[in-house]
């Protein structure tokens, strides 16, 4: 069992990088060629290029078969938003807004050359004139789960109790203090992000890897083994303990 994760990466290619070049020493120093990388999805808003990441990991994905890349709340605020246009989208929650600034979205515009500051059916207009349809399309088609060795990857986390085929799919993405203070098992190892933390938390029934890349922290790639749970950094494996209970 080995396999690797690797956190929200909100816009910044340069970050996103990093985390591969460090999985491509760590493949090459423990002979895990074959593993799988599951990134867990917010591709996009508040960084800078938000487009330069997903052409990146567009053509990556392309080029091999190992990365698995999952969608995230941010990933589809931008594909709904190109979607429906400034009338907020019923299937996102009351208070989102995708040019609002904390939702970052006018950062993601910015990084294909839009001007968000315009009225905002012109913003709409020339957005979907600029933003590439095979990205649109890809963003779109991207999947919310992906279970492999003993985990399930998913974005935001799992509504307690509820089986996975019986999950909402906005759960999926938007959850937090109800999965997120549940200490129950959850069928399989949750490795997650979409909540940052400061350092990769590693609890006895799931993992959270987002480590804040959209407020000045790094994109963070993981590996999990029979070991255990492994930051990558440029000196290596870091193990990361686990909280909680024996």
């Amino acid at each position: 069992m080995t396999i690797y994760a690797i956190g929200d990466i909100h816009g910044h290619l340069d970050k996103l990088r990093l985390a591969h070049a460090r999985i491509a020493a760590d493949r090459a120093a423990h002979d895990a060629d074959a593993a799988l990388v599951v990134h867990t999805g917010d591709l996009v808003d508040r960084g800078p290029d938000s487009a330069g990441v997903v052409s990146w990991l567009m053509q990556a994905q392309a080029a091999d078969a190992r990365l698995i890349v999952l969608t995230g709340n941010h990933d589809q605020m931008f594909t709904r938003w190109l979607e429906t246009g400034p009338t907020p989208d019923p299937r996102d929650p009351p208070h989102v807004r995708y040019l609002s600034e904390g939702a970052g979205g006018s950062a993601t515009l910015a990084s294909y050359d839009i001007d968000p500051t315009g009225p905002p059916d012109d913003v709409h207009t020339e957005a979907t004139a600029k933003v590439p349809t095979a990205h649109r399309a890809w963003l779109a088609g991207l999947p919310v789960t992906h279970q492999a060795e003993g985990c399930i990857f998913v974005h935001a986390g799992l509504r307690p109790g509820i089986p996975l085929d019986r999950q909402d799919k906005a759960d999926l993405v938007w959850i937090r203090d109800d999965f997120l203070t549940d200490t129950g098992d959850h069928g399989a190892f949750v490795v997650h992000g979409h909540t940052p933390v400061k350092s990769v938390e590693h609890h006895p029934n799931r993992l959270n890897i987002d480590t804040g890349a959209a407020w000045g922290g790094p994109v963070t790639a993981v590996v999990i083994d029979a070991a255990g749970v492994w930051q990558l950094t440029d000196k290596g494996r870091r193990a990361v303990p686990r909280l909680g209970p024996a």
